[in-house]
């Protein structure tokens, strides 16, 4: 299948405006957003883990690539591939990994600059930077065009430096990332921060908490907002509660007021209108 008018269209998105790029974590959630209308999707690596029983980034390469082809081949909308840190340390295994990505139909792919290693949480400078280089050239040689997120995982792993964050996104873009993402940043003032730190480019805002709604993020300056893996786990509230209450005390009461899933797929049937 041909993908080109997917990454074509998810390039346009990041062209103006502000659009939200909801993260499914399945074929049944990718097709319930799309049907709402949403104009782009991204895939979650903690939703994904979560529904095979596992912790986030706790699935492997060849699960995370099977994932998104299904994804991809599951929606008509552009889906933006949430590929940790690439599934490798070295520039030019992250390359190799990046060019298997592009070949499933995703049309945008994330790579963070986090190390698993607690001890030193993310990668020194210099080989983060190689690293988004290693990323655009797999791309540039894919001929796919797909569009490159660098990740700066600071606020993820507790260091809460804005100006390292920024001198590392900044140094991301240079070296070829066509957008910018810093999760768990939440304020307005951190928001501008970044957009202008790398303007023109765009930037990608997580909203994982109530702290900023898509209108105020527009008039900052982001132009994609995602939620990473909050809307999953909204859901596994919802079902972690109903379950621990039959295990409890053998009540059903959660099982009161709930949706008509099934009508959510009937063919030809969309929940909201596309804006």
């Amino acid at each position: 299948m041909d993908y080109s008018d997917r990454v074509e269209a998810f390039r346009s998105l990041h062209a103006e405006g502000c659009f939200v790029m909801p993260n499914p974590w399945d074929v049944g959630t990718a097709v319930a957003l799309e049907r709402m209308g949403f104009k782009a999707l991204a895939s979650t690596s903690a939703g994904f883990a979560w529904s095979v029983g596992r912790p986030d980034n706790g699935v492997s390469l060849e699960q995370t690539l099977e994932h998104l082809g299904e994804l991809a081949a599951a929606v008509a909308v552009p889906v933006n591939a949430d590929f940790e840190g690439g599934f490798a340390d070295a520039p030019e295994q992250v390359a190799e990994n990046v060019k298997l990505a592009a070949a499933t139909g995703i049309a945008g792919l994330s790579i963070e600059d986090s190390t698993g290693n607690a001890d030193e949480p993310l990668y020194p400078f210099e080989l983060a930077v190689e690293r988004i280089r290693a990323a655009r050239r797999a791309i540039d040689d894919s001929g796919t065009g797909v569009v490159l997120t660098g990740r700066c995982e600071s606020f993820v792993v507790g260091i809460s430096d804005l100006g390292d964050t920024l001198r590392r996104l900044e140094a991301y873009a240079e070296a070829g990332a066509d957008c910018l993402y810093a999760p768990r940043i939440e304020t307005a003032e951190q928001i501008s921060a970044v957009v202008e730190a790398v303007a023109p480019k765009p930037v990608n805002v997580l909203v994982n908490a109530p702290f900023v709604t898509v209108a105020e993020a527009a008039s900052l300056g982001a132009r994609r907002i995602s939620v990473g893996g909050t809307l999953a786990r909204t859901a596994w509230a919802g079902f972690l509660a109903a379950a621990e209450e039959i295990a409890e005390s053998g009540a059903f009461t959660r099982f009161a007021g709930l949706p008509n899933v099934d009508a959510r797929f009937v063919p030809g049937r969309r929940t909201l209108p596309r804006r």
